[in-house]
């Protein structure tokens, strides 16, 4: 073995003992003359940083169980899924779904859908640009074209599958500012719901509002690429089949004003 792969045999060492956790033959566990032990020193950066990203990205759940709360529920989370991918922006994504699974971290499980609310709403913020469908841009097509008409759905646009009523809650948590001097906020008990909340941006800002189901229903059909001919049917079934169109409609002219569509076409 050569010098270049005997330094990367030790760094692929050094980089398990330092996510895993593992005993490190060879590698360094102490300092000289009674100095800190060198490689506890990386673990415990390494994890301090992954739990940091962790509130990062969900800091109205931080705010939501408190710091002492979310620090071990952040390190649970570190141990049983540890980071795979380059950046650190995007650790987290498996958190609520973690929750879900530990009864023992999570005082009430509406704190899974706050977690799942903030990571929509950073993917949204990061997710790639692309044009904006106006009203005006349908002009270009015929009256008879409308039936076979789908549309394509913007790359922020997030349905977030929520089981509580935590949207209130969460606006208050993220206009509180822990440093104003101001009492938090009392909260009340959070009620079972299971709804879809719609996330998207505009511009630079992040965007949200919670769906009554029929609307969700429809948006969901969009978003899956069925023609707009297929959604008046599905409008037809939830009500009024003399409205359904009209109901259809309605839906579509405020998906154009959120911004939620990038093309459309037959």
């Amino acid at each position: 073995m050569n010098a270049a792969d005997t330094l990367r045999a030790q760094q692929r060492a050094l980089q398990h003992a330092i996510m895993s956790g593992d005993p490190a033959p060879g590698l360094l566990h102490a300092g000289a003359d009674g100095a800190p032990p060198l490689l506890g020193v990386y673990r415990h950066a390494y994890r301090a940083r992954l739990v940091a990203a962790l509130g990062d990205n969900h800091s109205v759940l931080r705010r939501a169980t408190g710091d002492e709360a979310f620090e071990a529920l952040g390190a649970a989370y570190v141990q049983a899924c540890p980071s795979v991918h380059p950046s650190i922006r995007w650790y987290g994504d498996r958190l609520a779904a973690f929750m879900d699974t530990r009864e023992d971290l999570v005082p009430h499980p509406a704190l899974a859908d706050i977690a799942r609310m903030d990571w929509a709403l950073r993917d949204a913020f990061d997710a790639a640009d692309a044009p904006v469908l106006a009203i005006e841009d349908l002009a270009r097509f015929d009256a008879e074209q409308w039936a076979a008409l789908r549309f394509v759905p913007h790359p922020a646009v997030r349905l977030v599958p929520l089981q509580w009523a935590i949207e209130a809650a969460w606006r208050a948590l993220r206009e509180y500012d822990p440093d104003s001097g101001a009492e938090e906020p009392t909260l009340a008990e959070p009620e079972p719901h299971a709804h879809l909340l719609l996330v998207w941006r505009r511009g630079l800002e992040t965007q949200w509002r919670s769906l009554p189901d029929g609307e969700a229903a429809l948006l969901q059909a969009a978003l899956a690429g069925e023609p707009f001919g297929d959604l008046c049917e599905r409008a037809a079934h939830q009500g009024d089949a003399e409205t359904a169109a009209l109901t259809a409609a309605t839906c579509l002219q405020q998906w154009l004003h959120d911004g939620l569509f990038t093309d459309a076409f037959c």
